[in-house]
């Protein structure tokens, strides 16, 4: 059977391509698929140890079964029940969005009032900004680069988590792609809740998570090259 691989980041620039056709055998694992990308390129397995796995749009264990025509990823490093389900609120804002448009202070005013409600007296916002500077080096523009499908499928299911875990908030997350230049806006992040605790904790919470499970990969650029960020394993 066939599998369509993709690679994004890292893992492209290693293997030098940015999909292909893998056969592998009836009733292959993903484990049996991993094994047979690592051979076929040595350069990926310094990363083995902290890439994960996706299939169709879902991180997988290395033992889960494979069928064929699945869509099988390497995520490489990221950069870095209860509650309003992910969509839109009465202000025709979608709760989350992954775009290549700048996120402007209009975007910022209506993603701060689809998480404002009458019964909501705090209100918190994040904005992550691009700066001049990264770990000692100069950085003089940023490449963000996502499998689209799975991030937006992540950040729908982080703010629904998110709203789950902090009962009574209501949260929204718009991410940047493509290149900014320093001091465009990277990322939005709003969260309202009742009380001002909750609602700067459900706003913690959601960056971090962000961070740690949405495949988004950050390119820095400056006068000395250019690195992803937790490129090294």
């Amino acid at each position: 059977m066939y599998l369509n691989v993709l690679y994004f980041a890292h893992v492209r620039e290693r293997v030098g391509r940015s999909e292909e056709r893998l056969e592998v055998a009836d009733g292959a694992t993903v484990a049996d698929a991993v094994t047979a990308l690592v051979a076929r390129y040595p350069a990926l397995e310094e990363l083995m140890s902290v890439v994960r796995v996706a299939v169709d749009g879902e991180f997988a264990r290395p033992e889960d079964a494979l069928h064929d025509g699945a869509e099988l990823v390497l995520i490489p490093p990221v950069a870095g029940g209860a509650g309003t389900p992910p969509g839109e609120a009465d202000t025709g804002t979608p709760a989350v969005d992954l775009t290549s448009e700048p996120l402007d202070e209009a975007r910022h005013a209506a993603l701060t009032a689809f998480v404002s409600d009458a019964a909501h007296g705090g209100v918190v916002t994040f904005v992550g900004v691009v700066r001049d500077h990264a770990r000692g080096r100069s950085v003089v523009r940023l490449e963000y680069e996502a499998y689209g499908t799975m991030a937006r499928r992540q950040l729908e299911r982080l703010v629904s988590e998110v709203e789950a875990a902090v009962p009574g908030t209501r949260c929204a997350v718009h991410h940047r792609v493509g290149v900014l230049e320093i001091g465009d806006t990277a990322v939005i992040v709003a969260a309202g809740s009742a009380h001002r605790a909750e609602a700067f904790d459900a706003c913690r919470m959601l960056i971090d998570r962000l961070k740690q499970d949405v495949p988004i990969w950050k390119r820095e650029v400056g006068p000395d090259g250019a690195e992803w960020v937790s490129e090294r394993p």
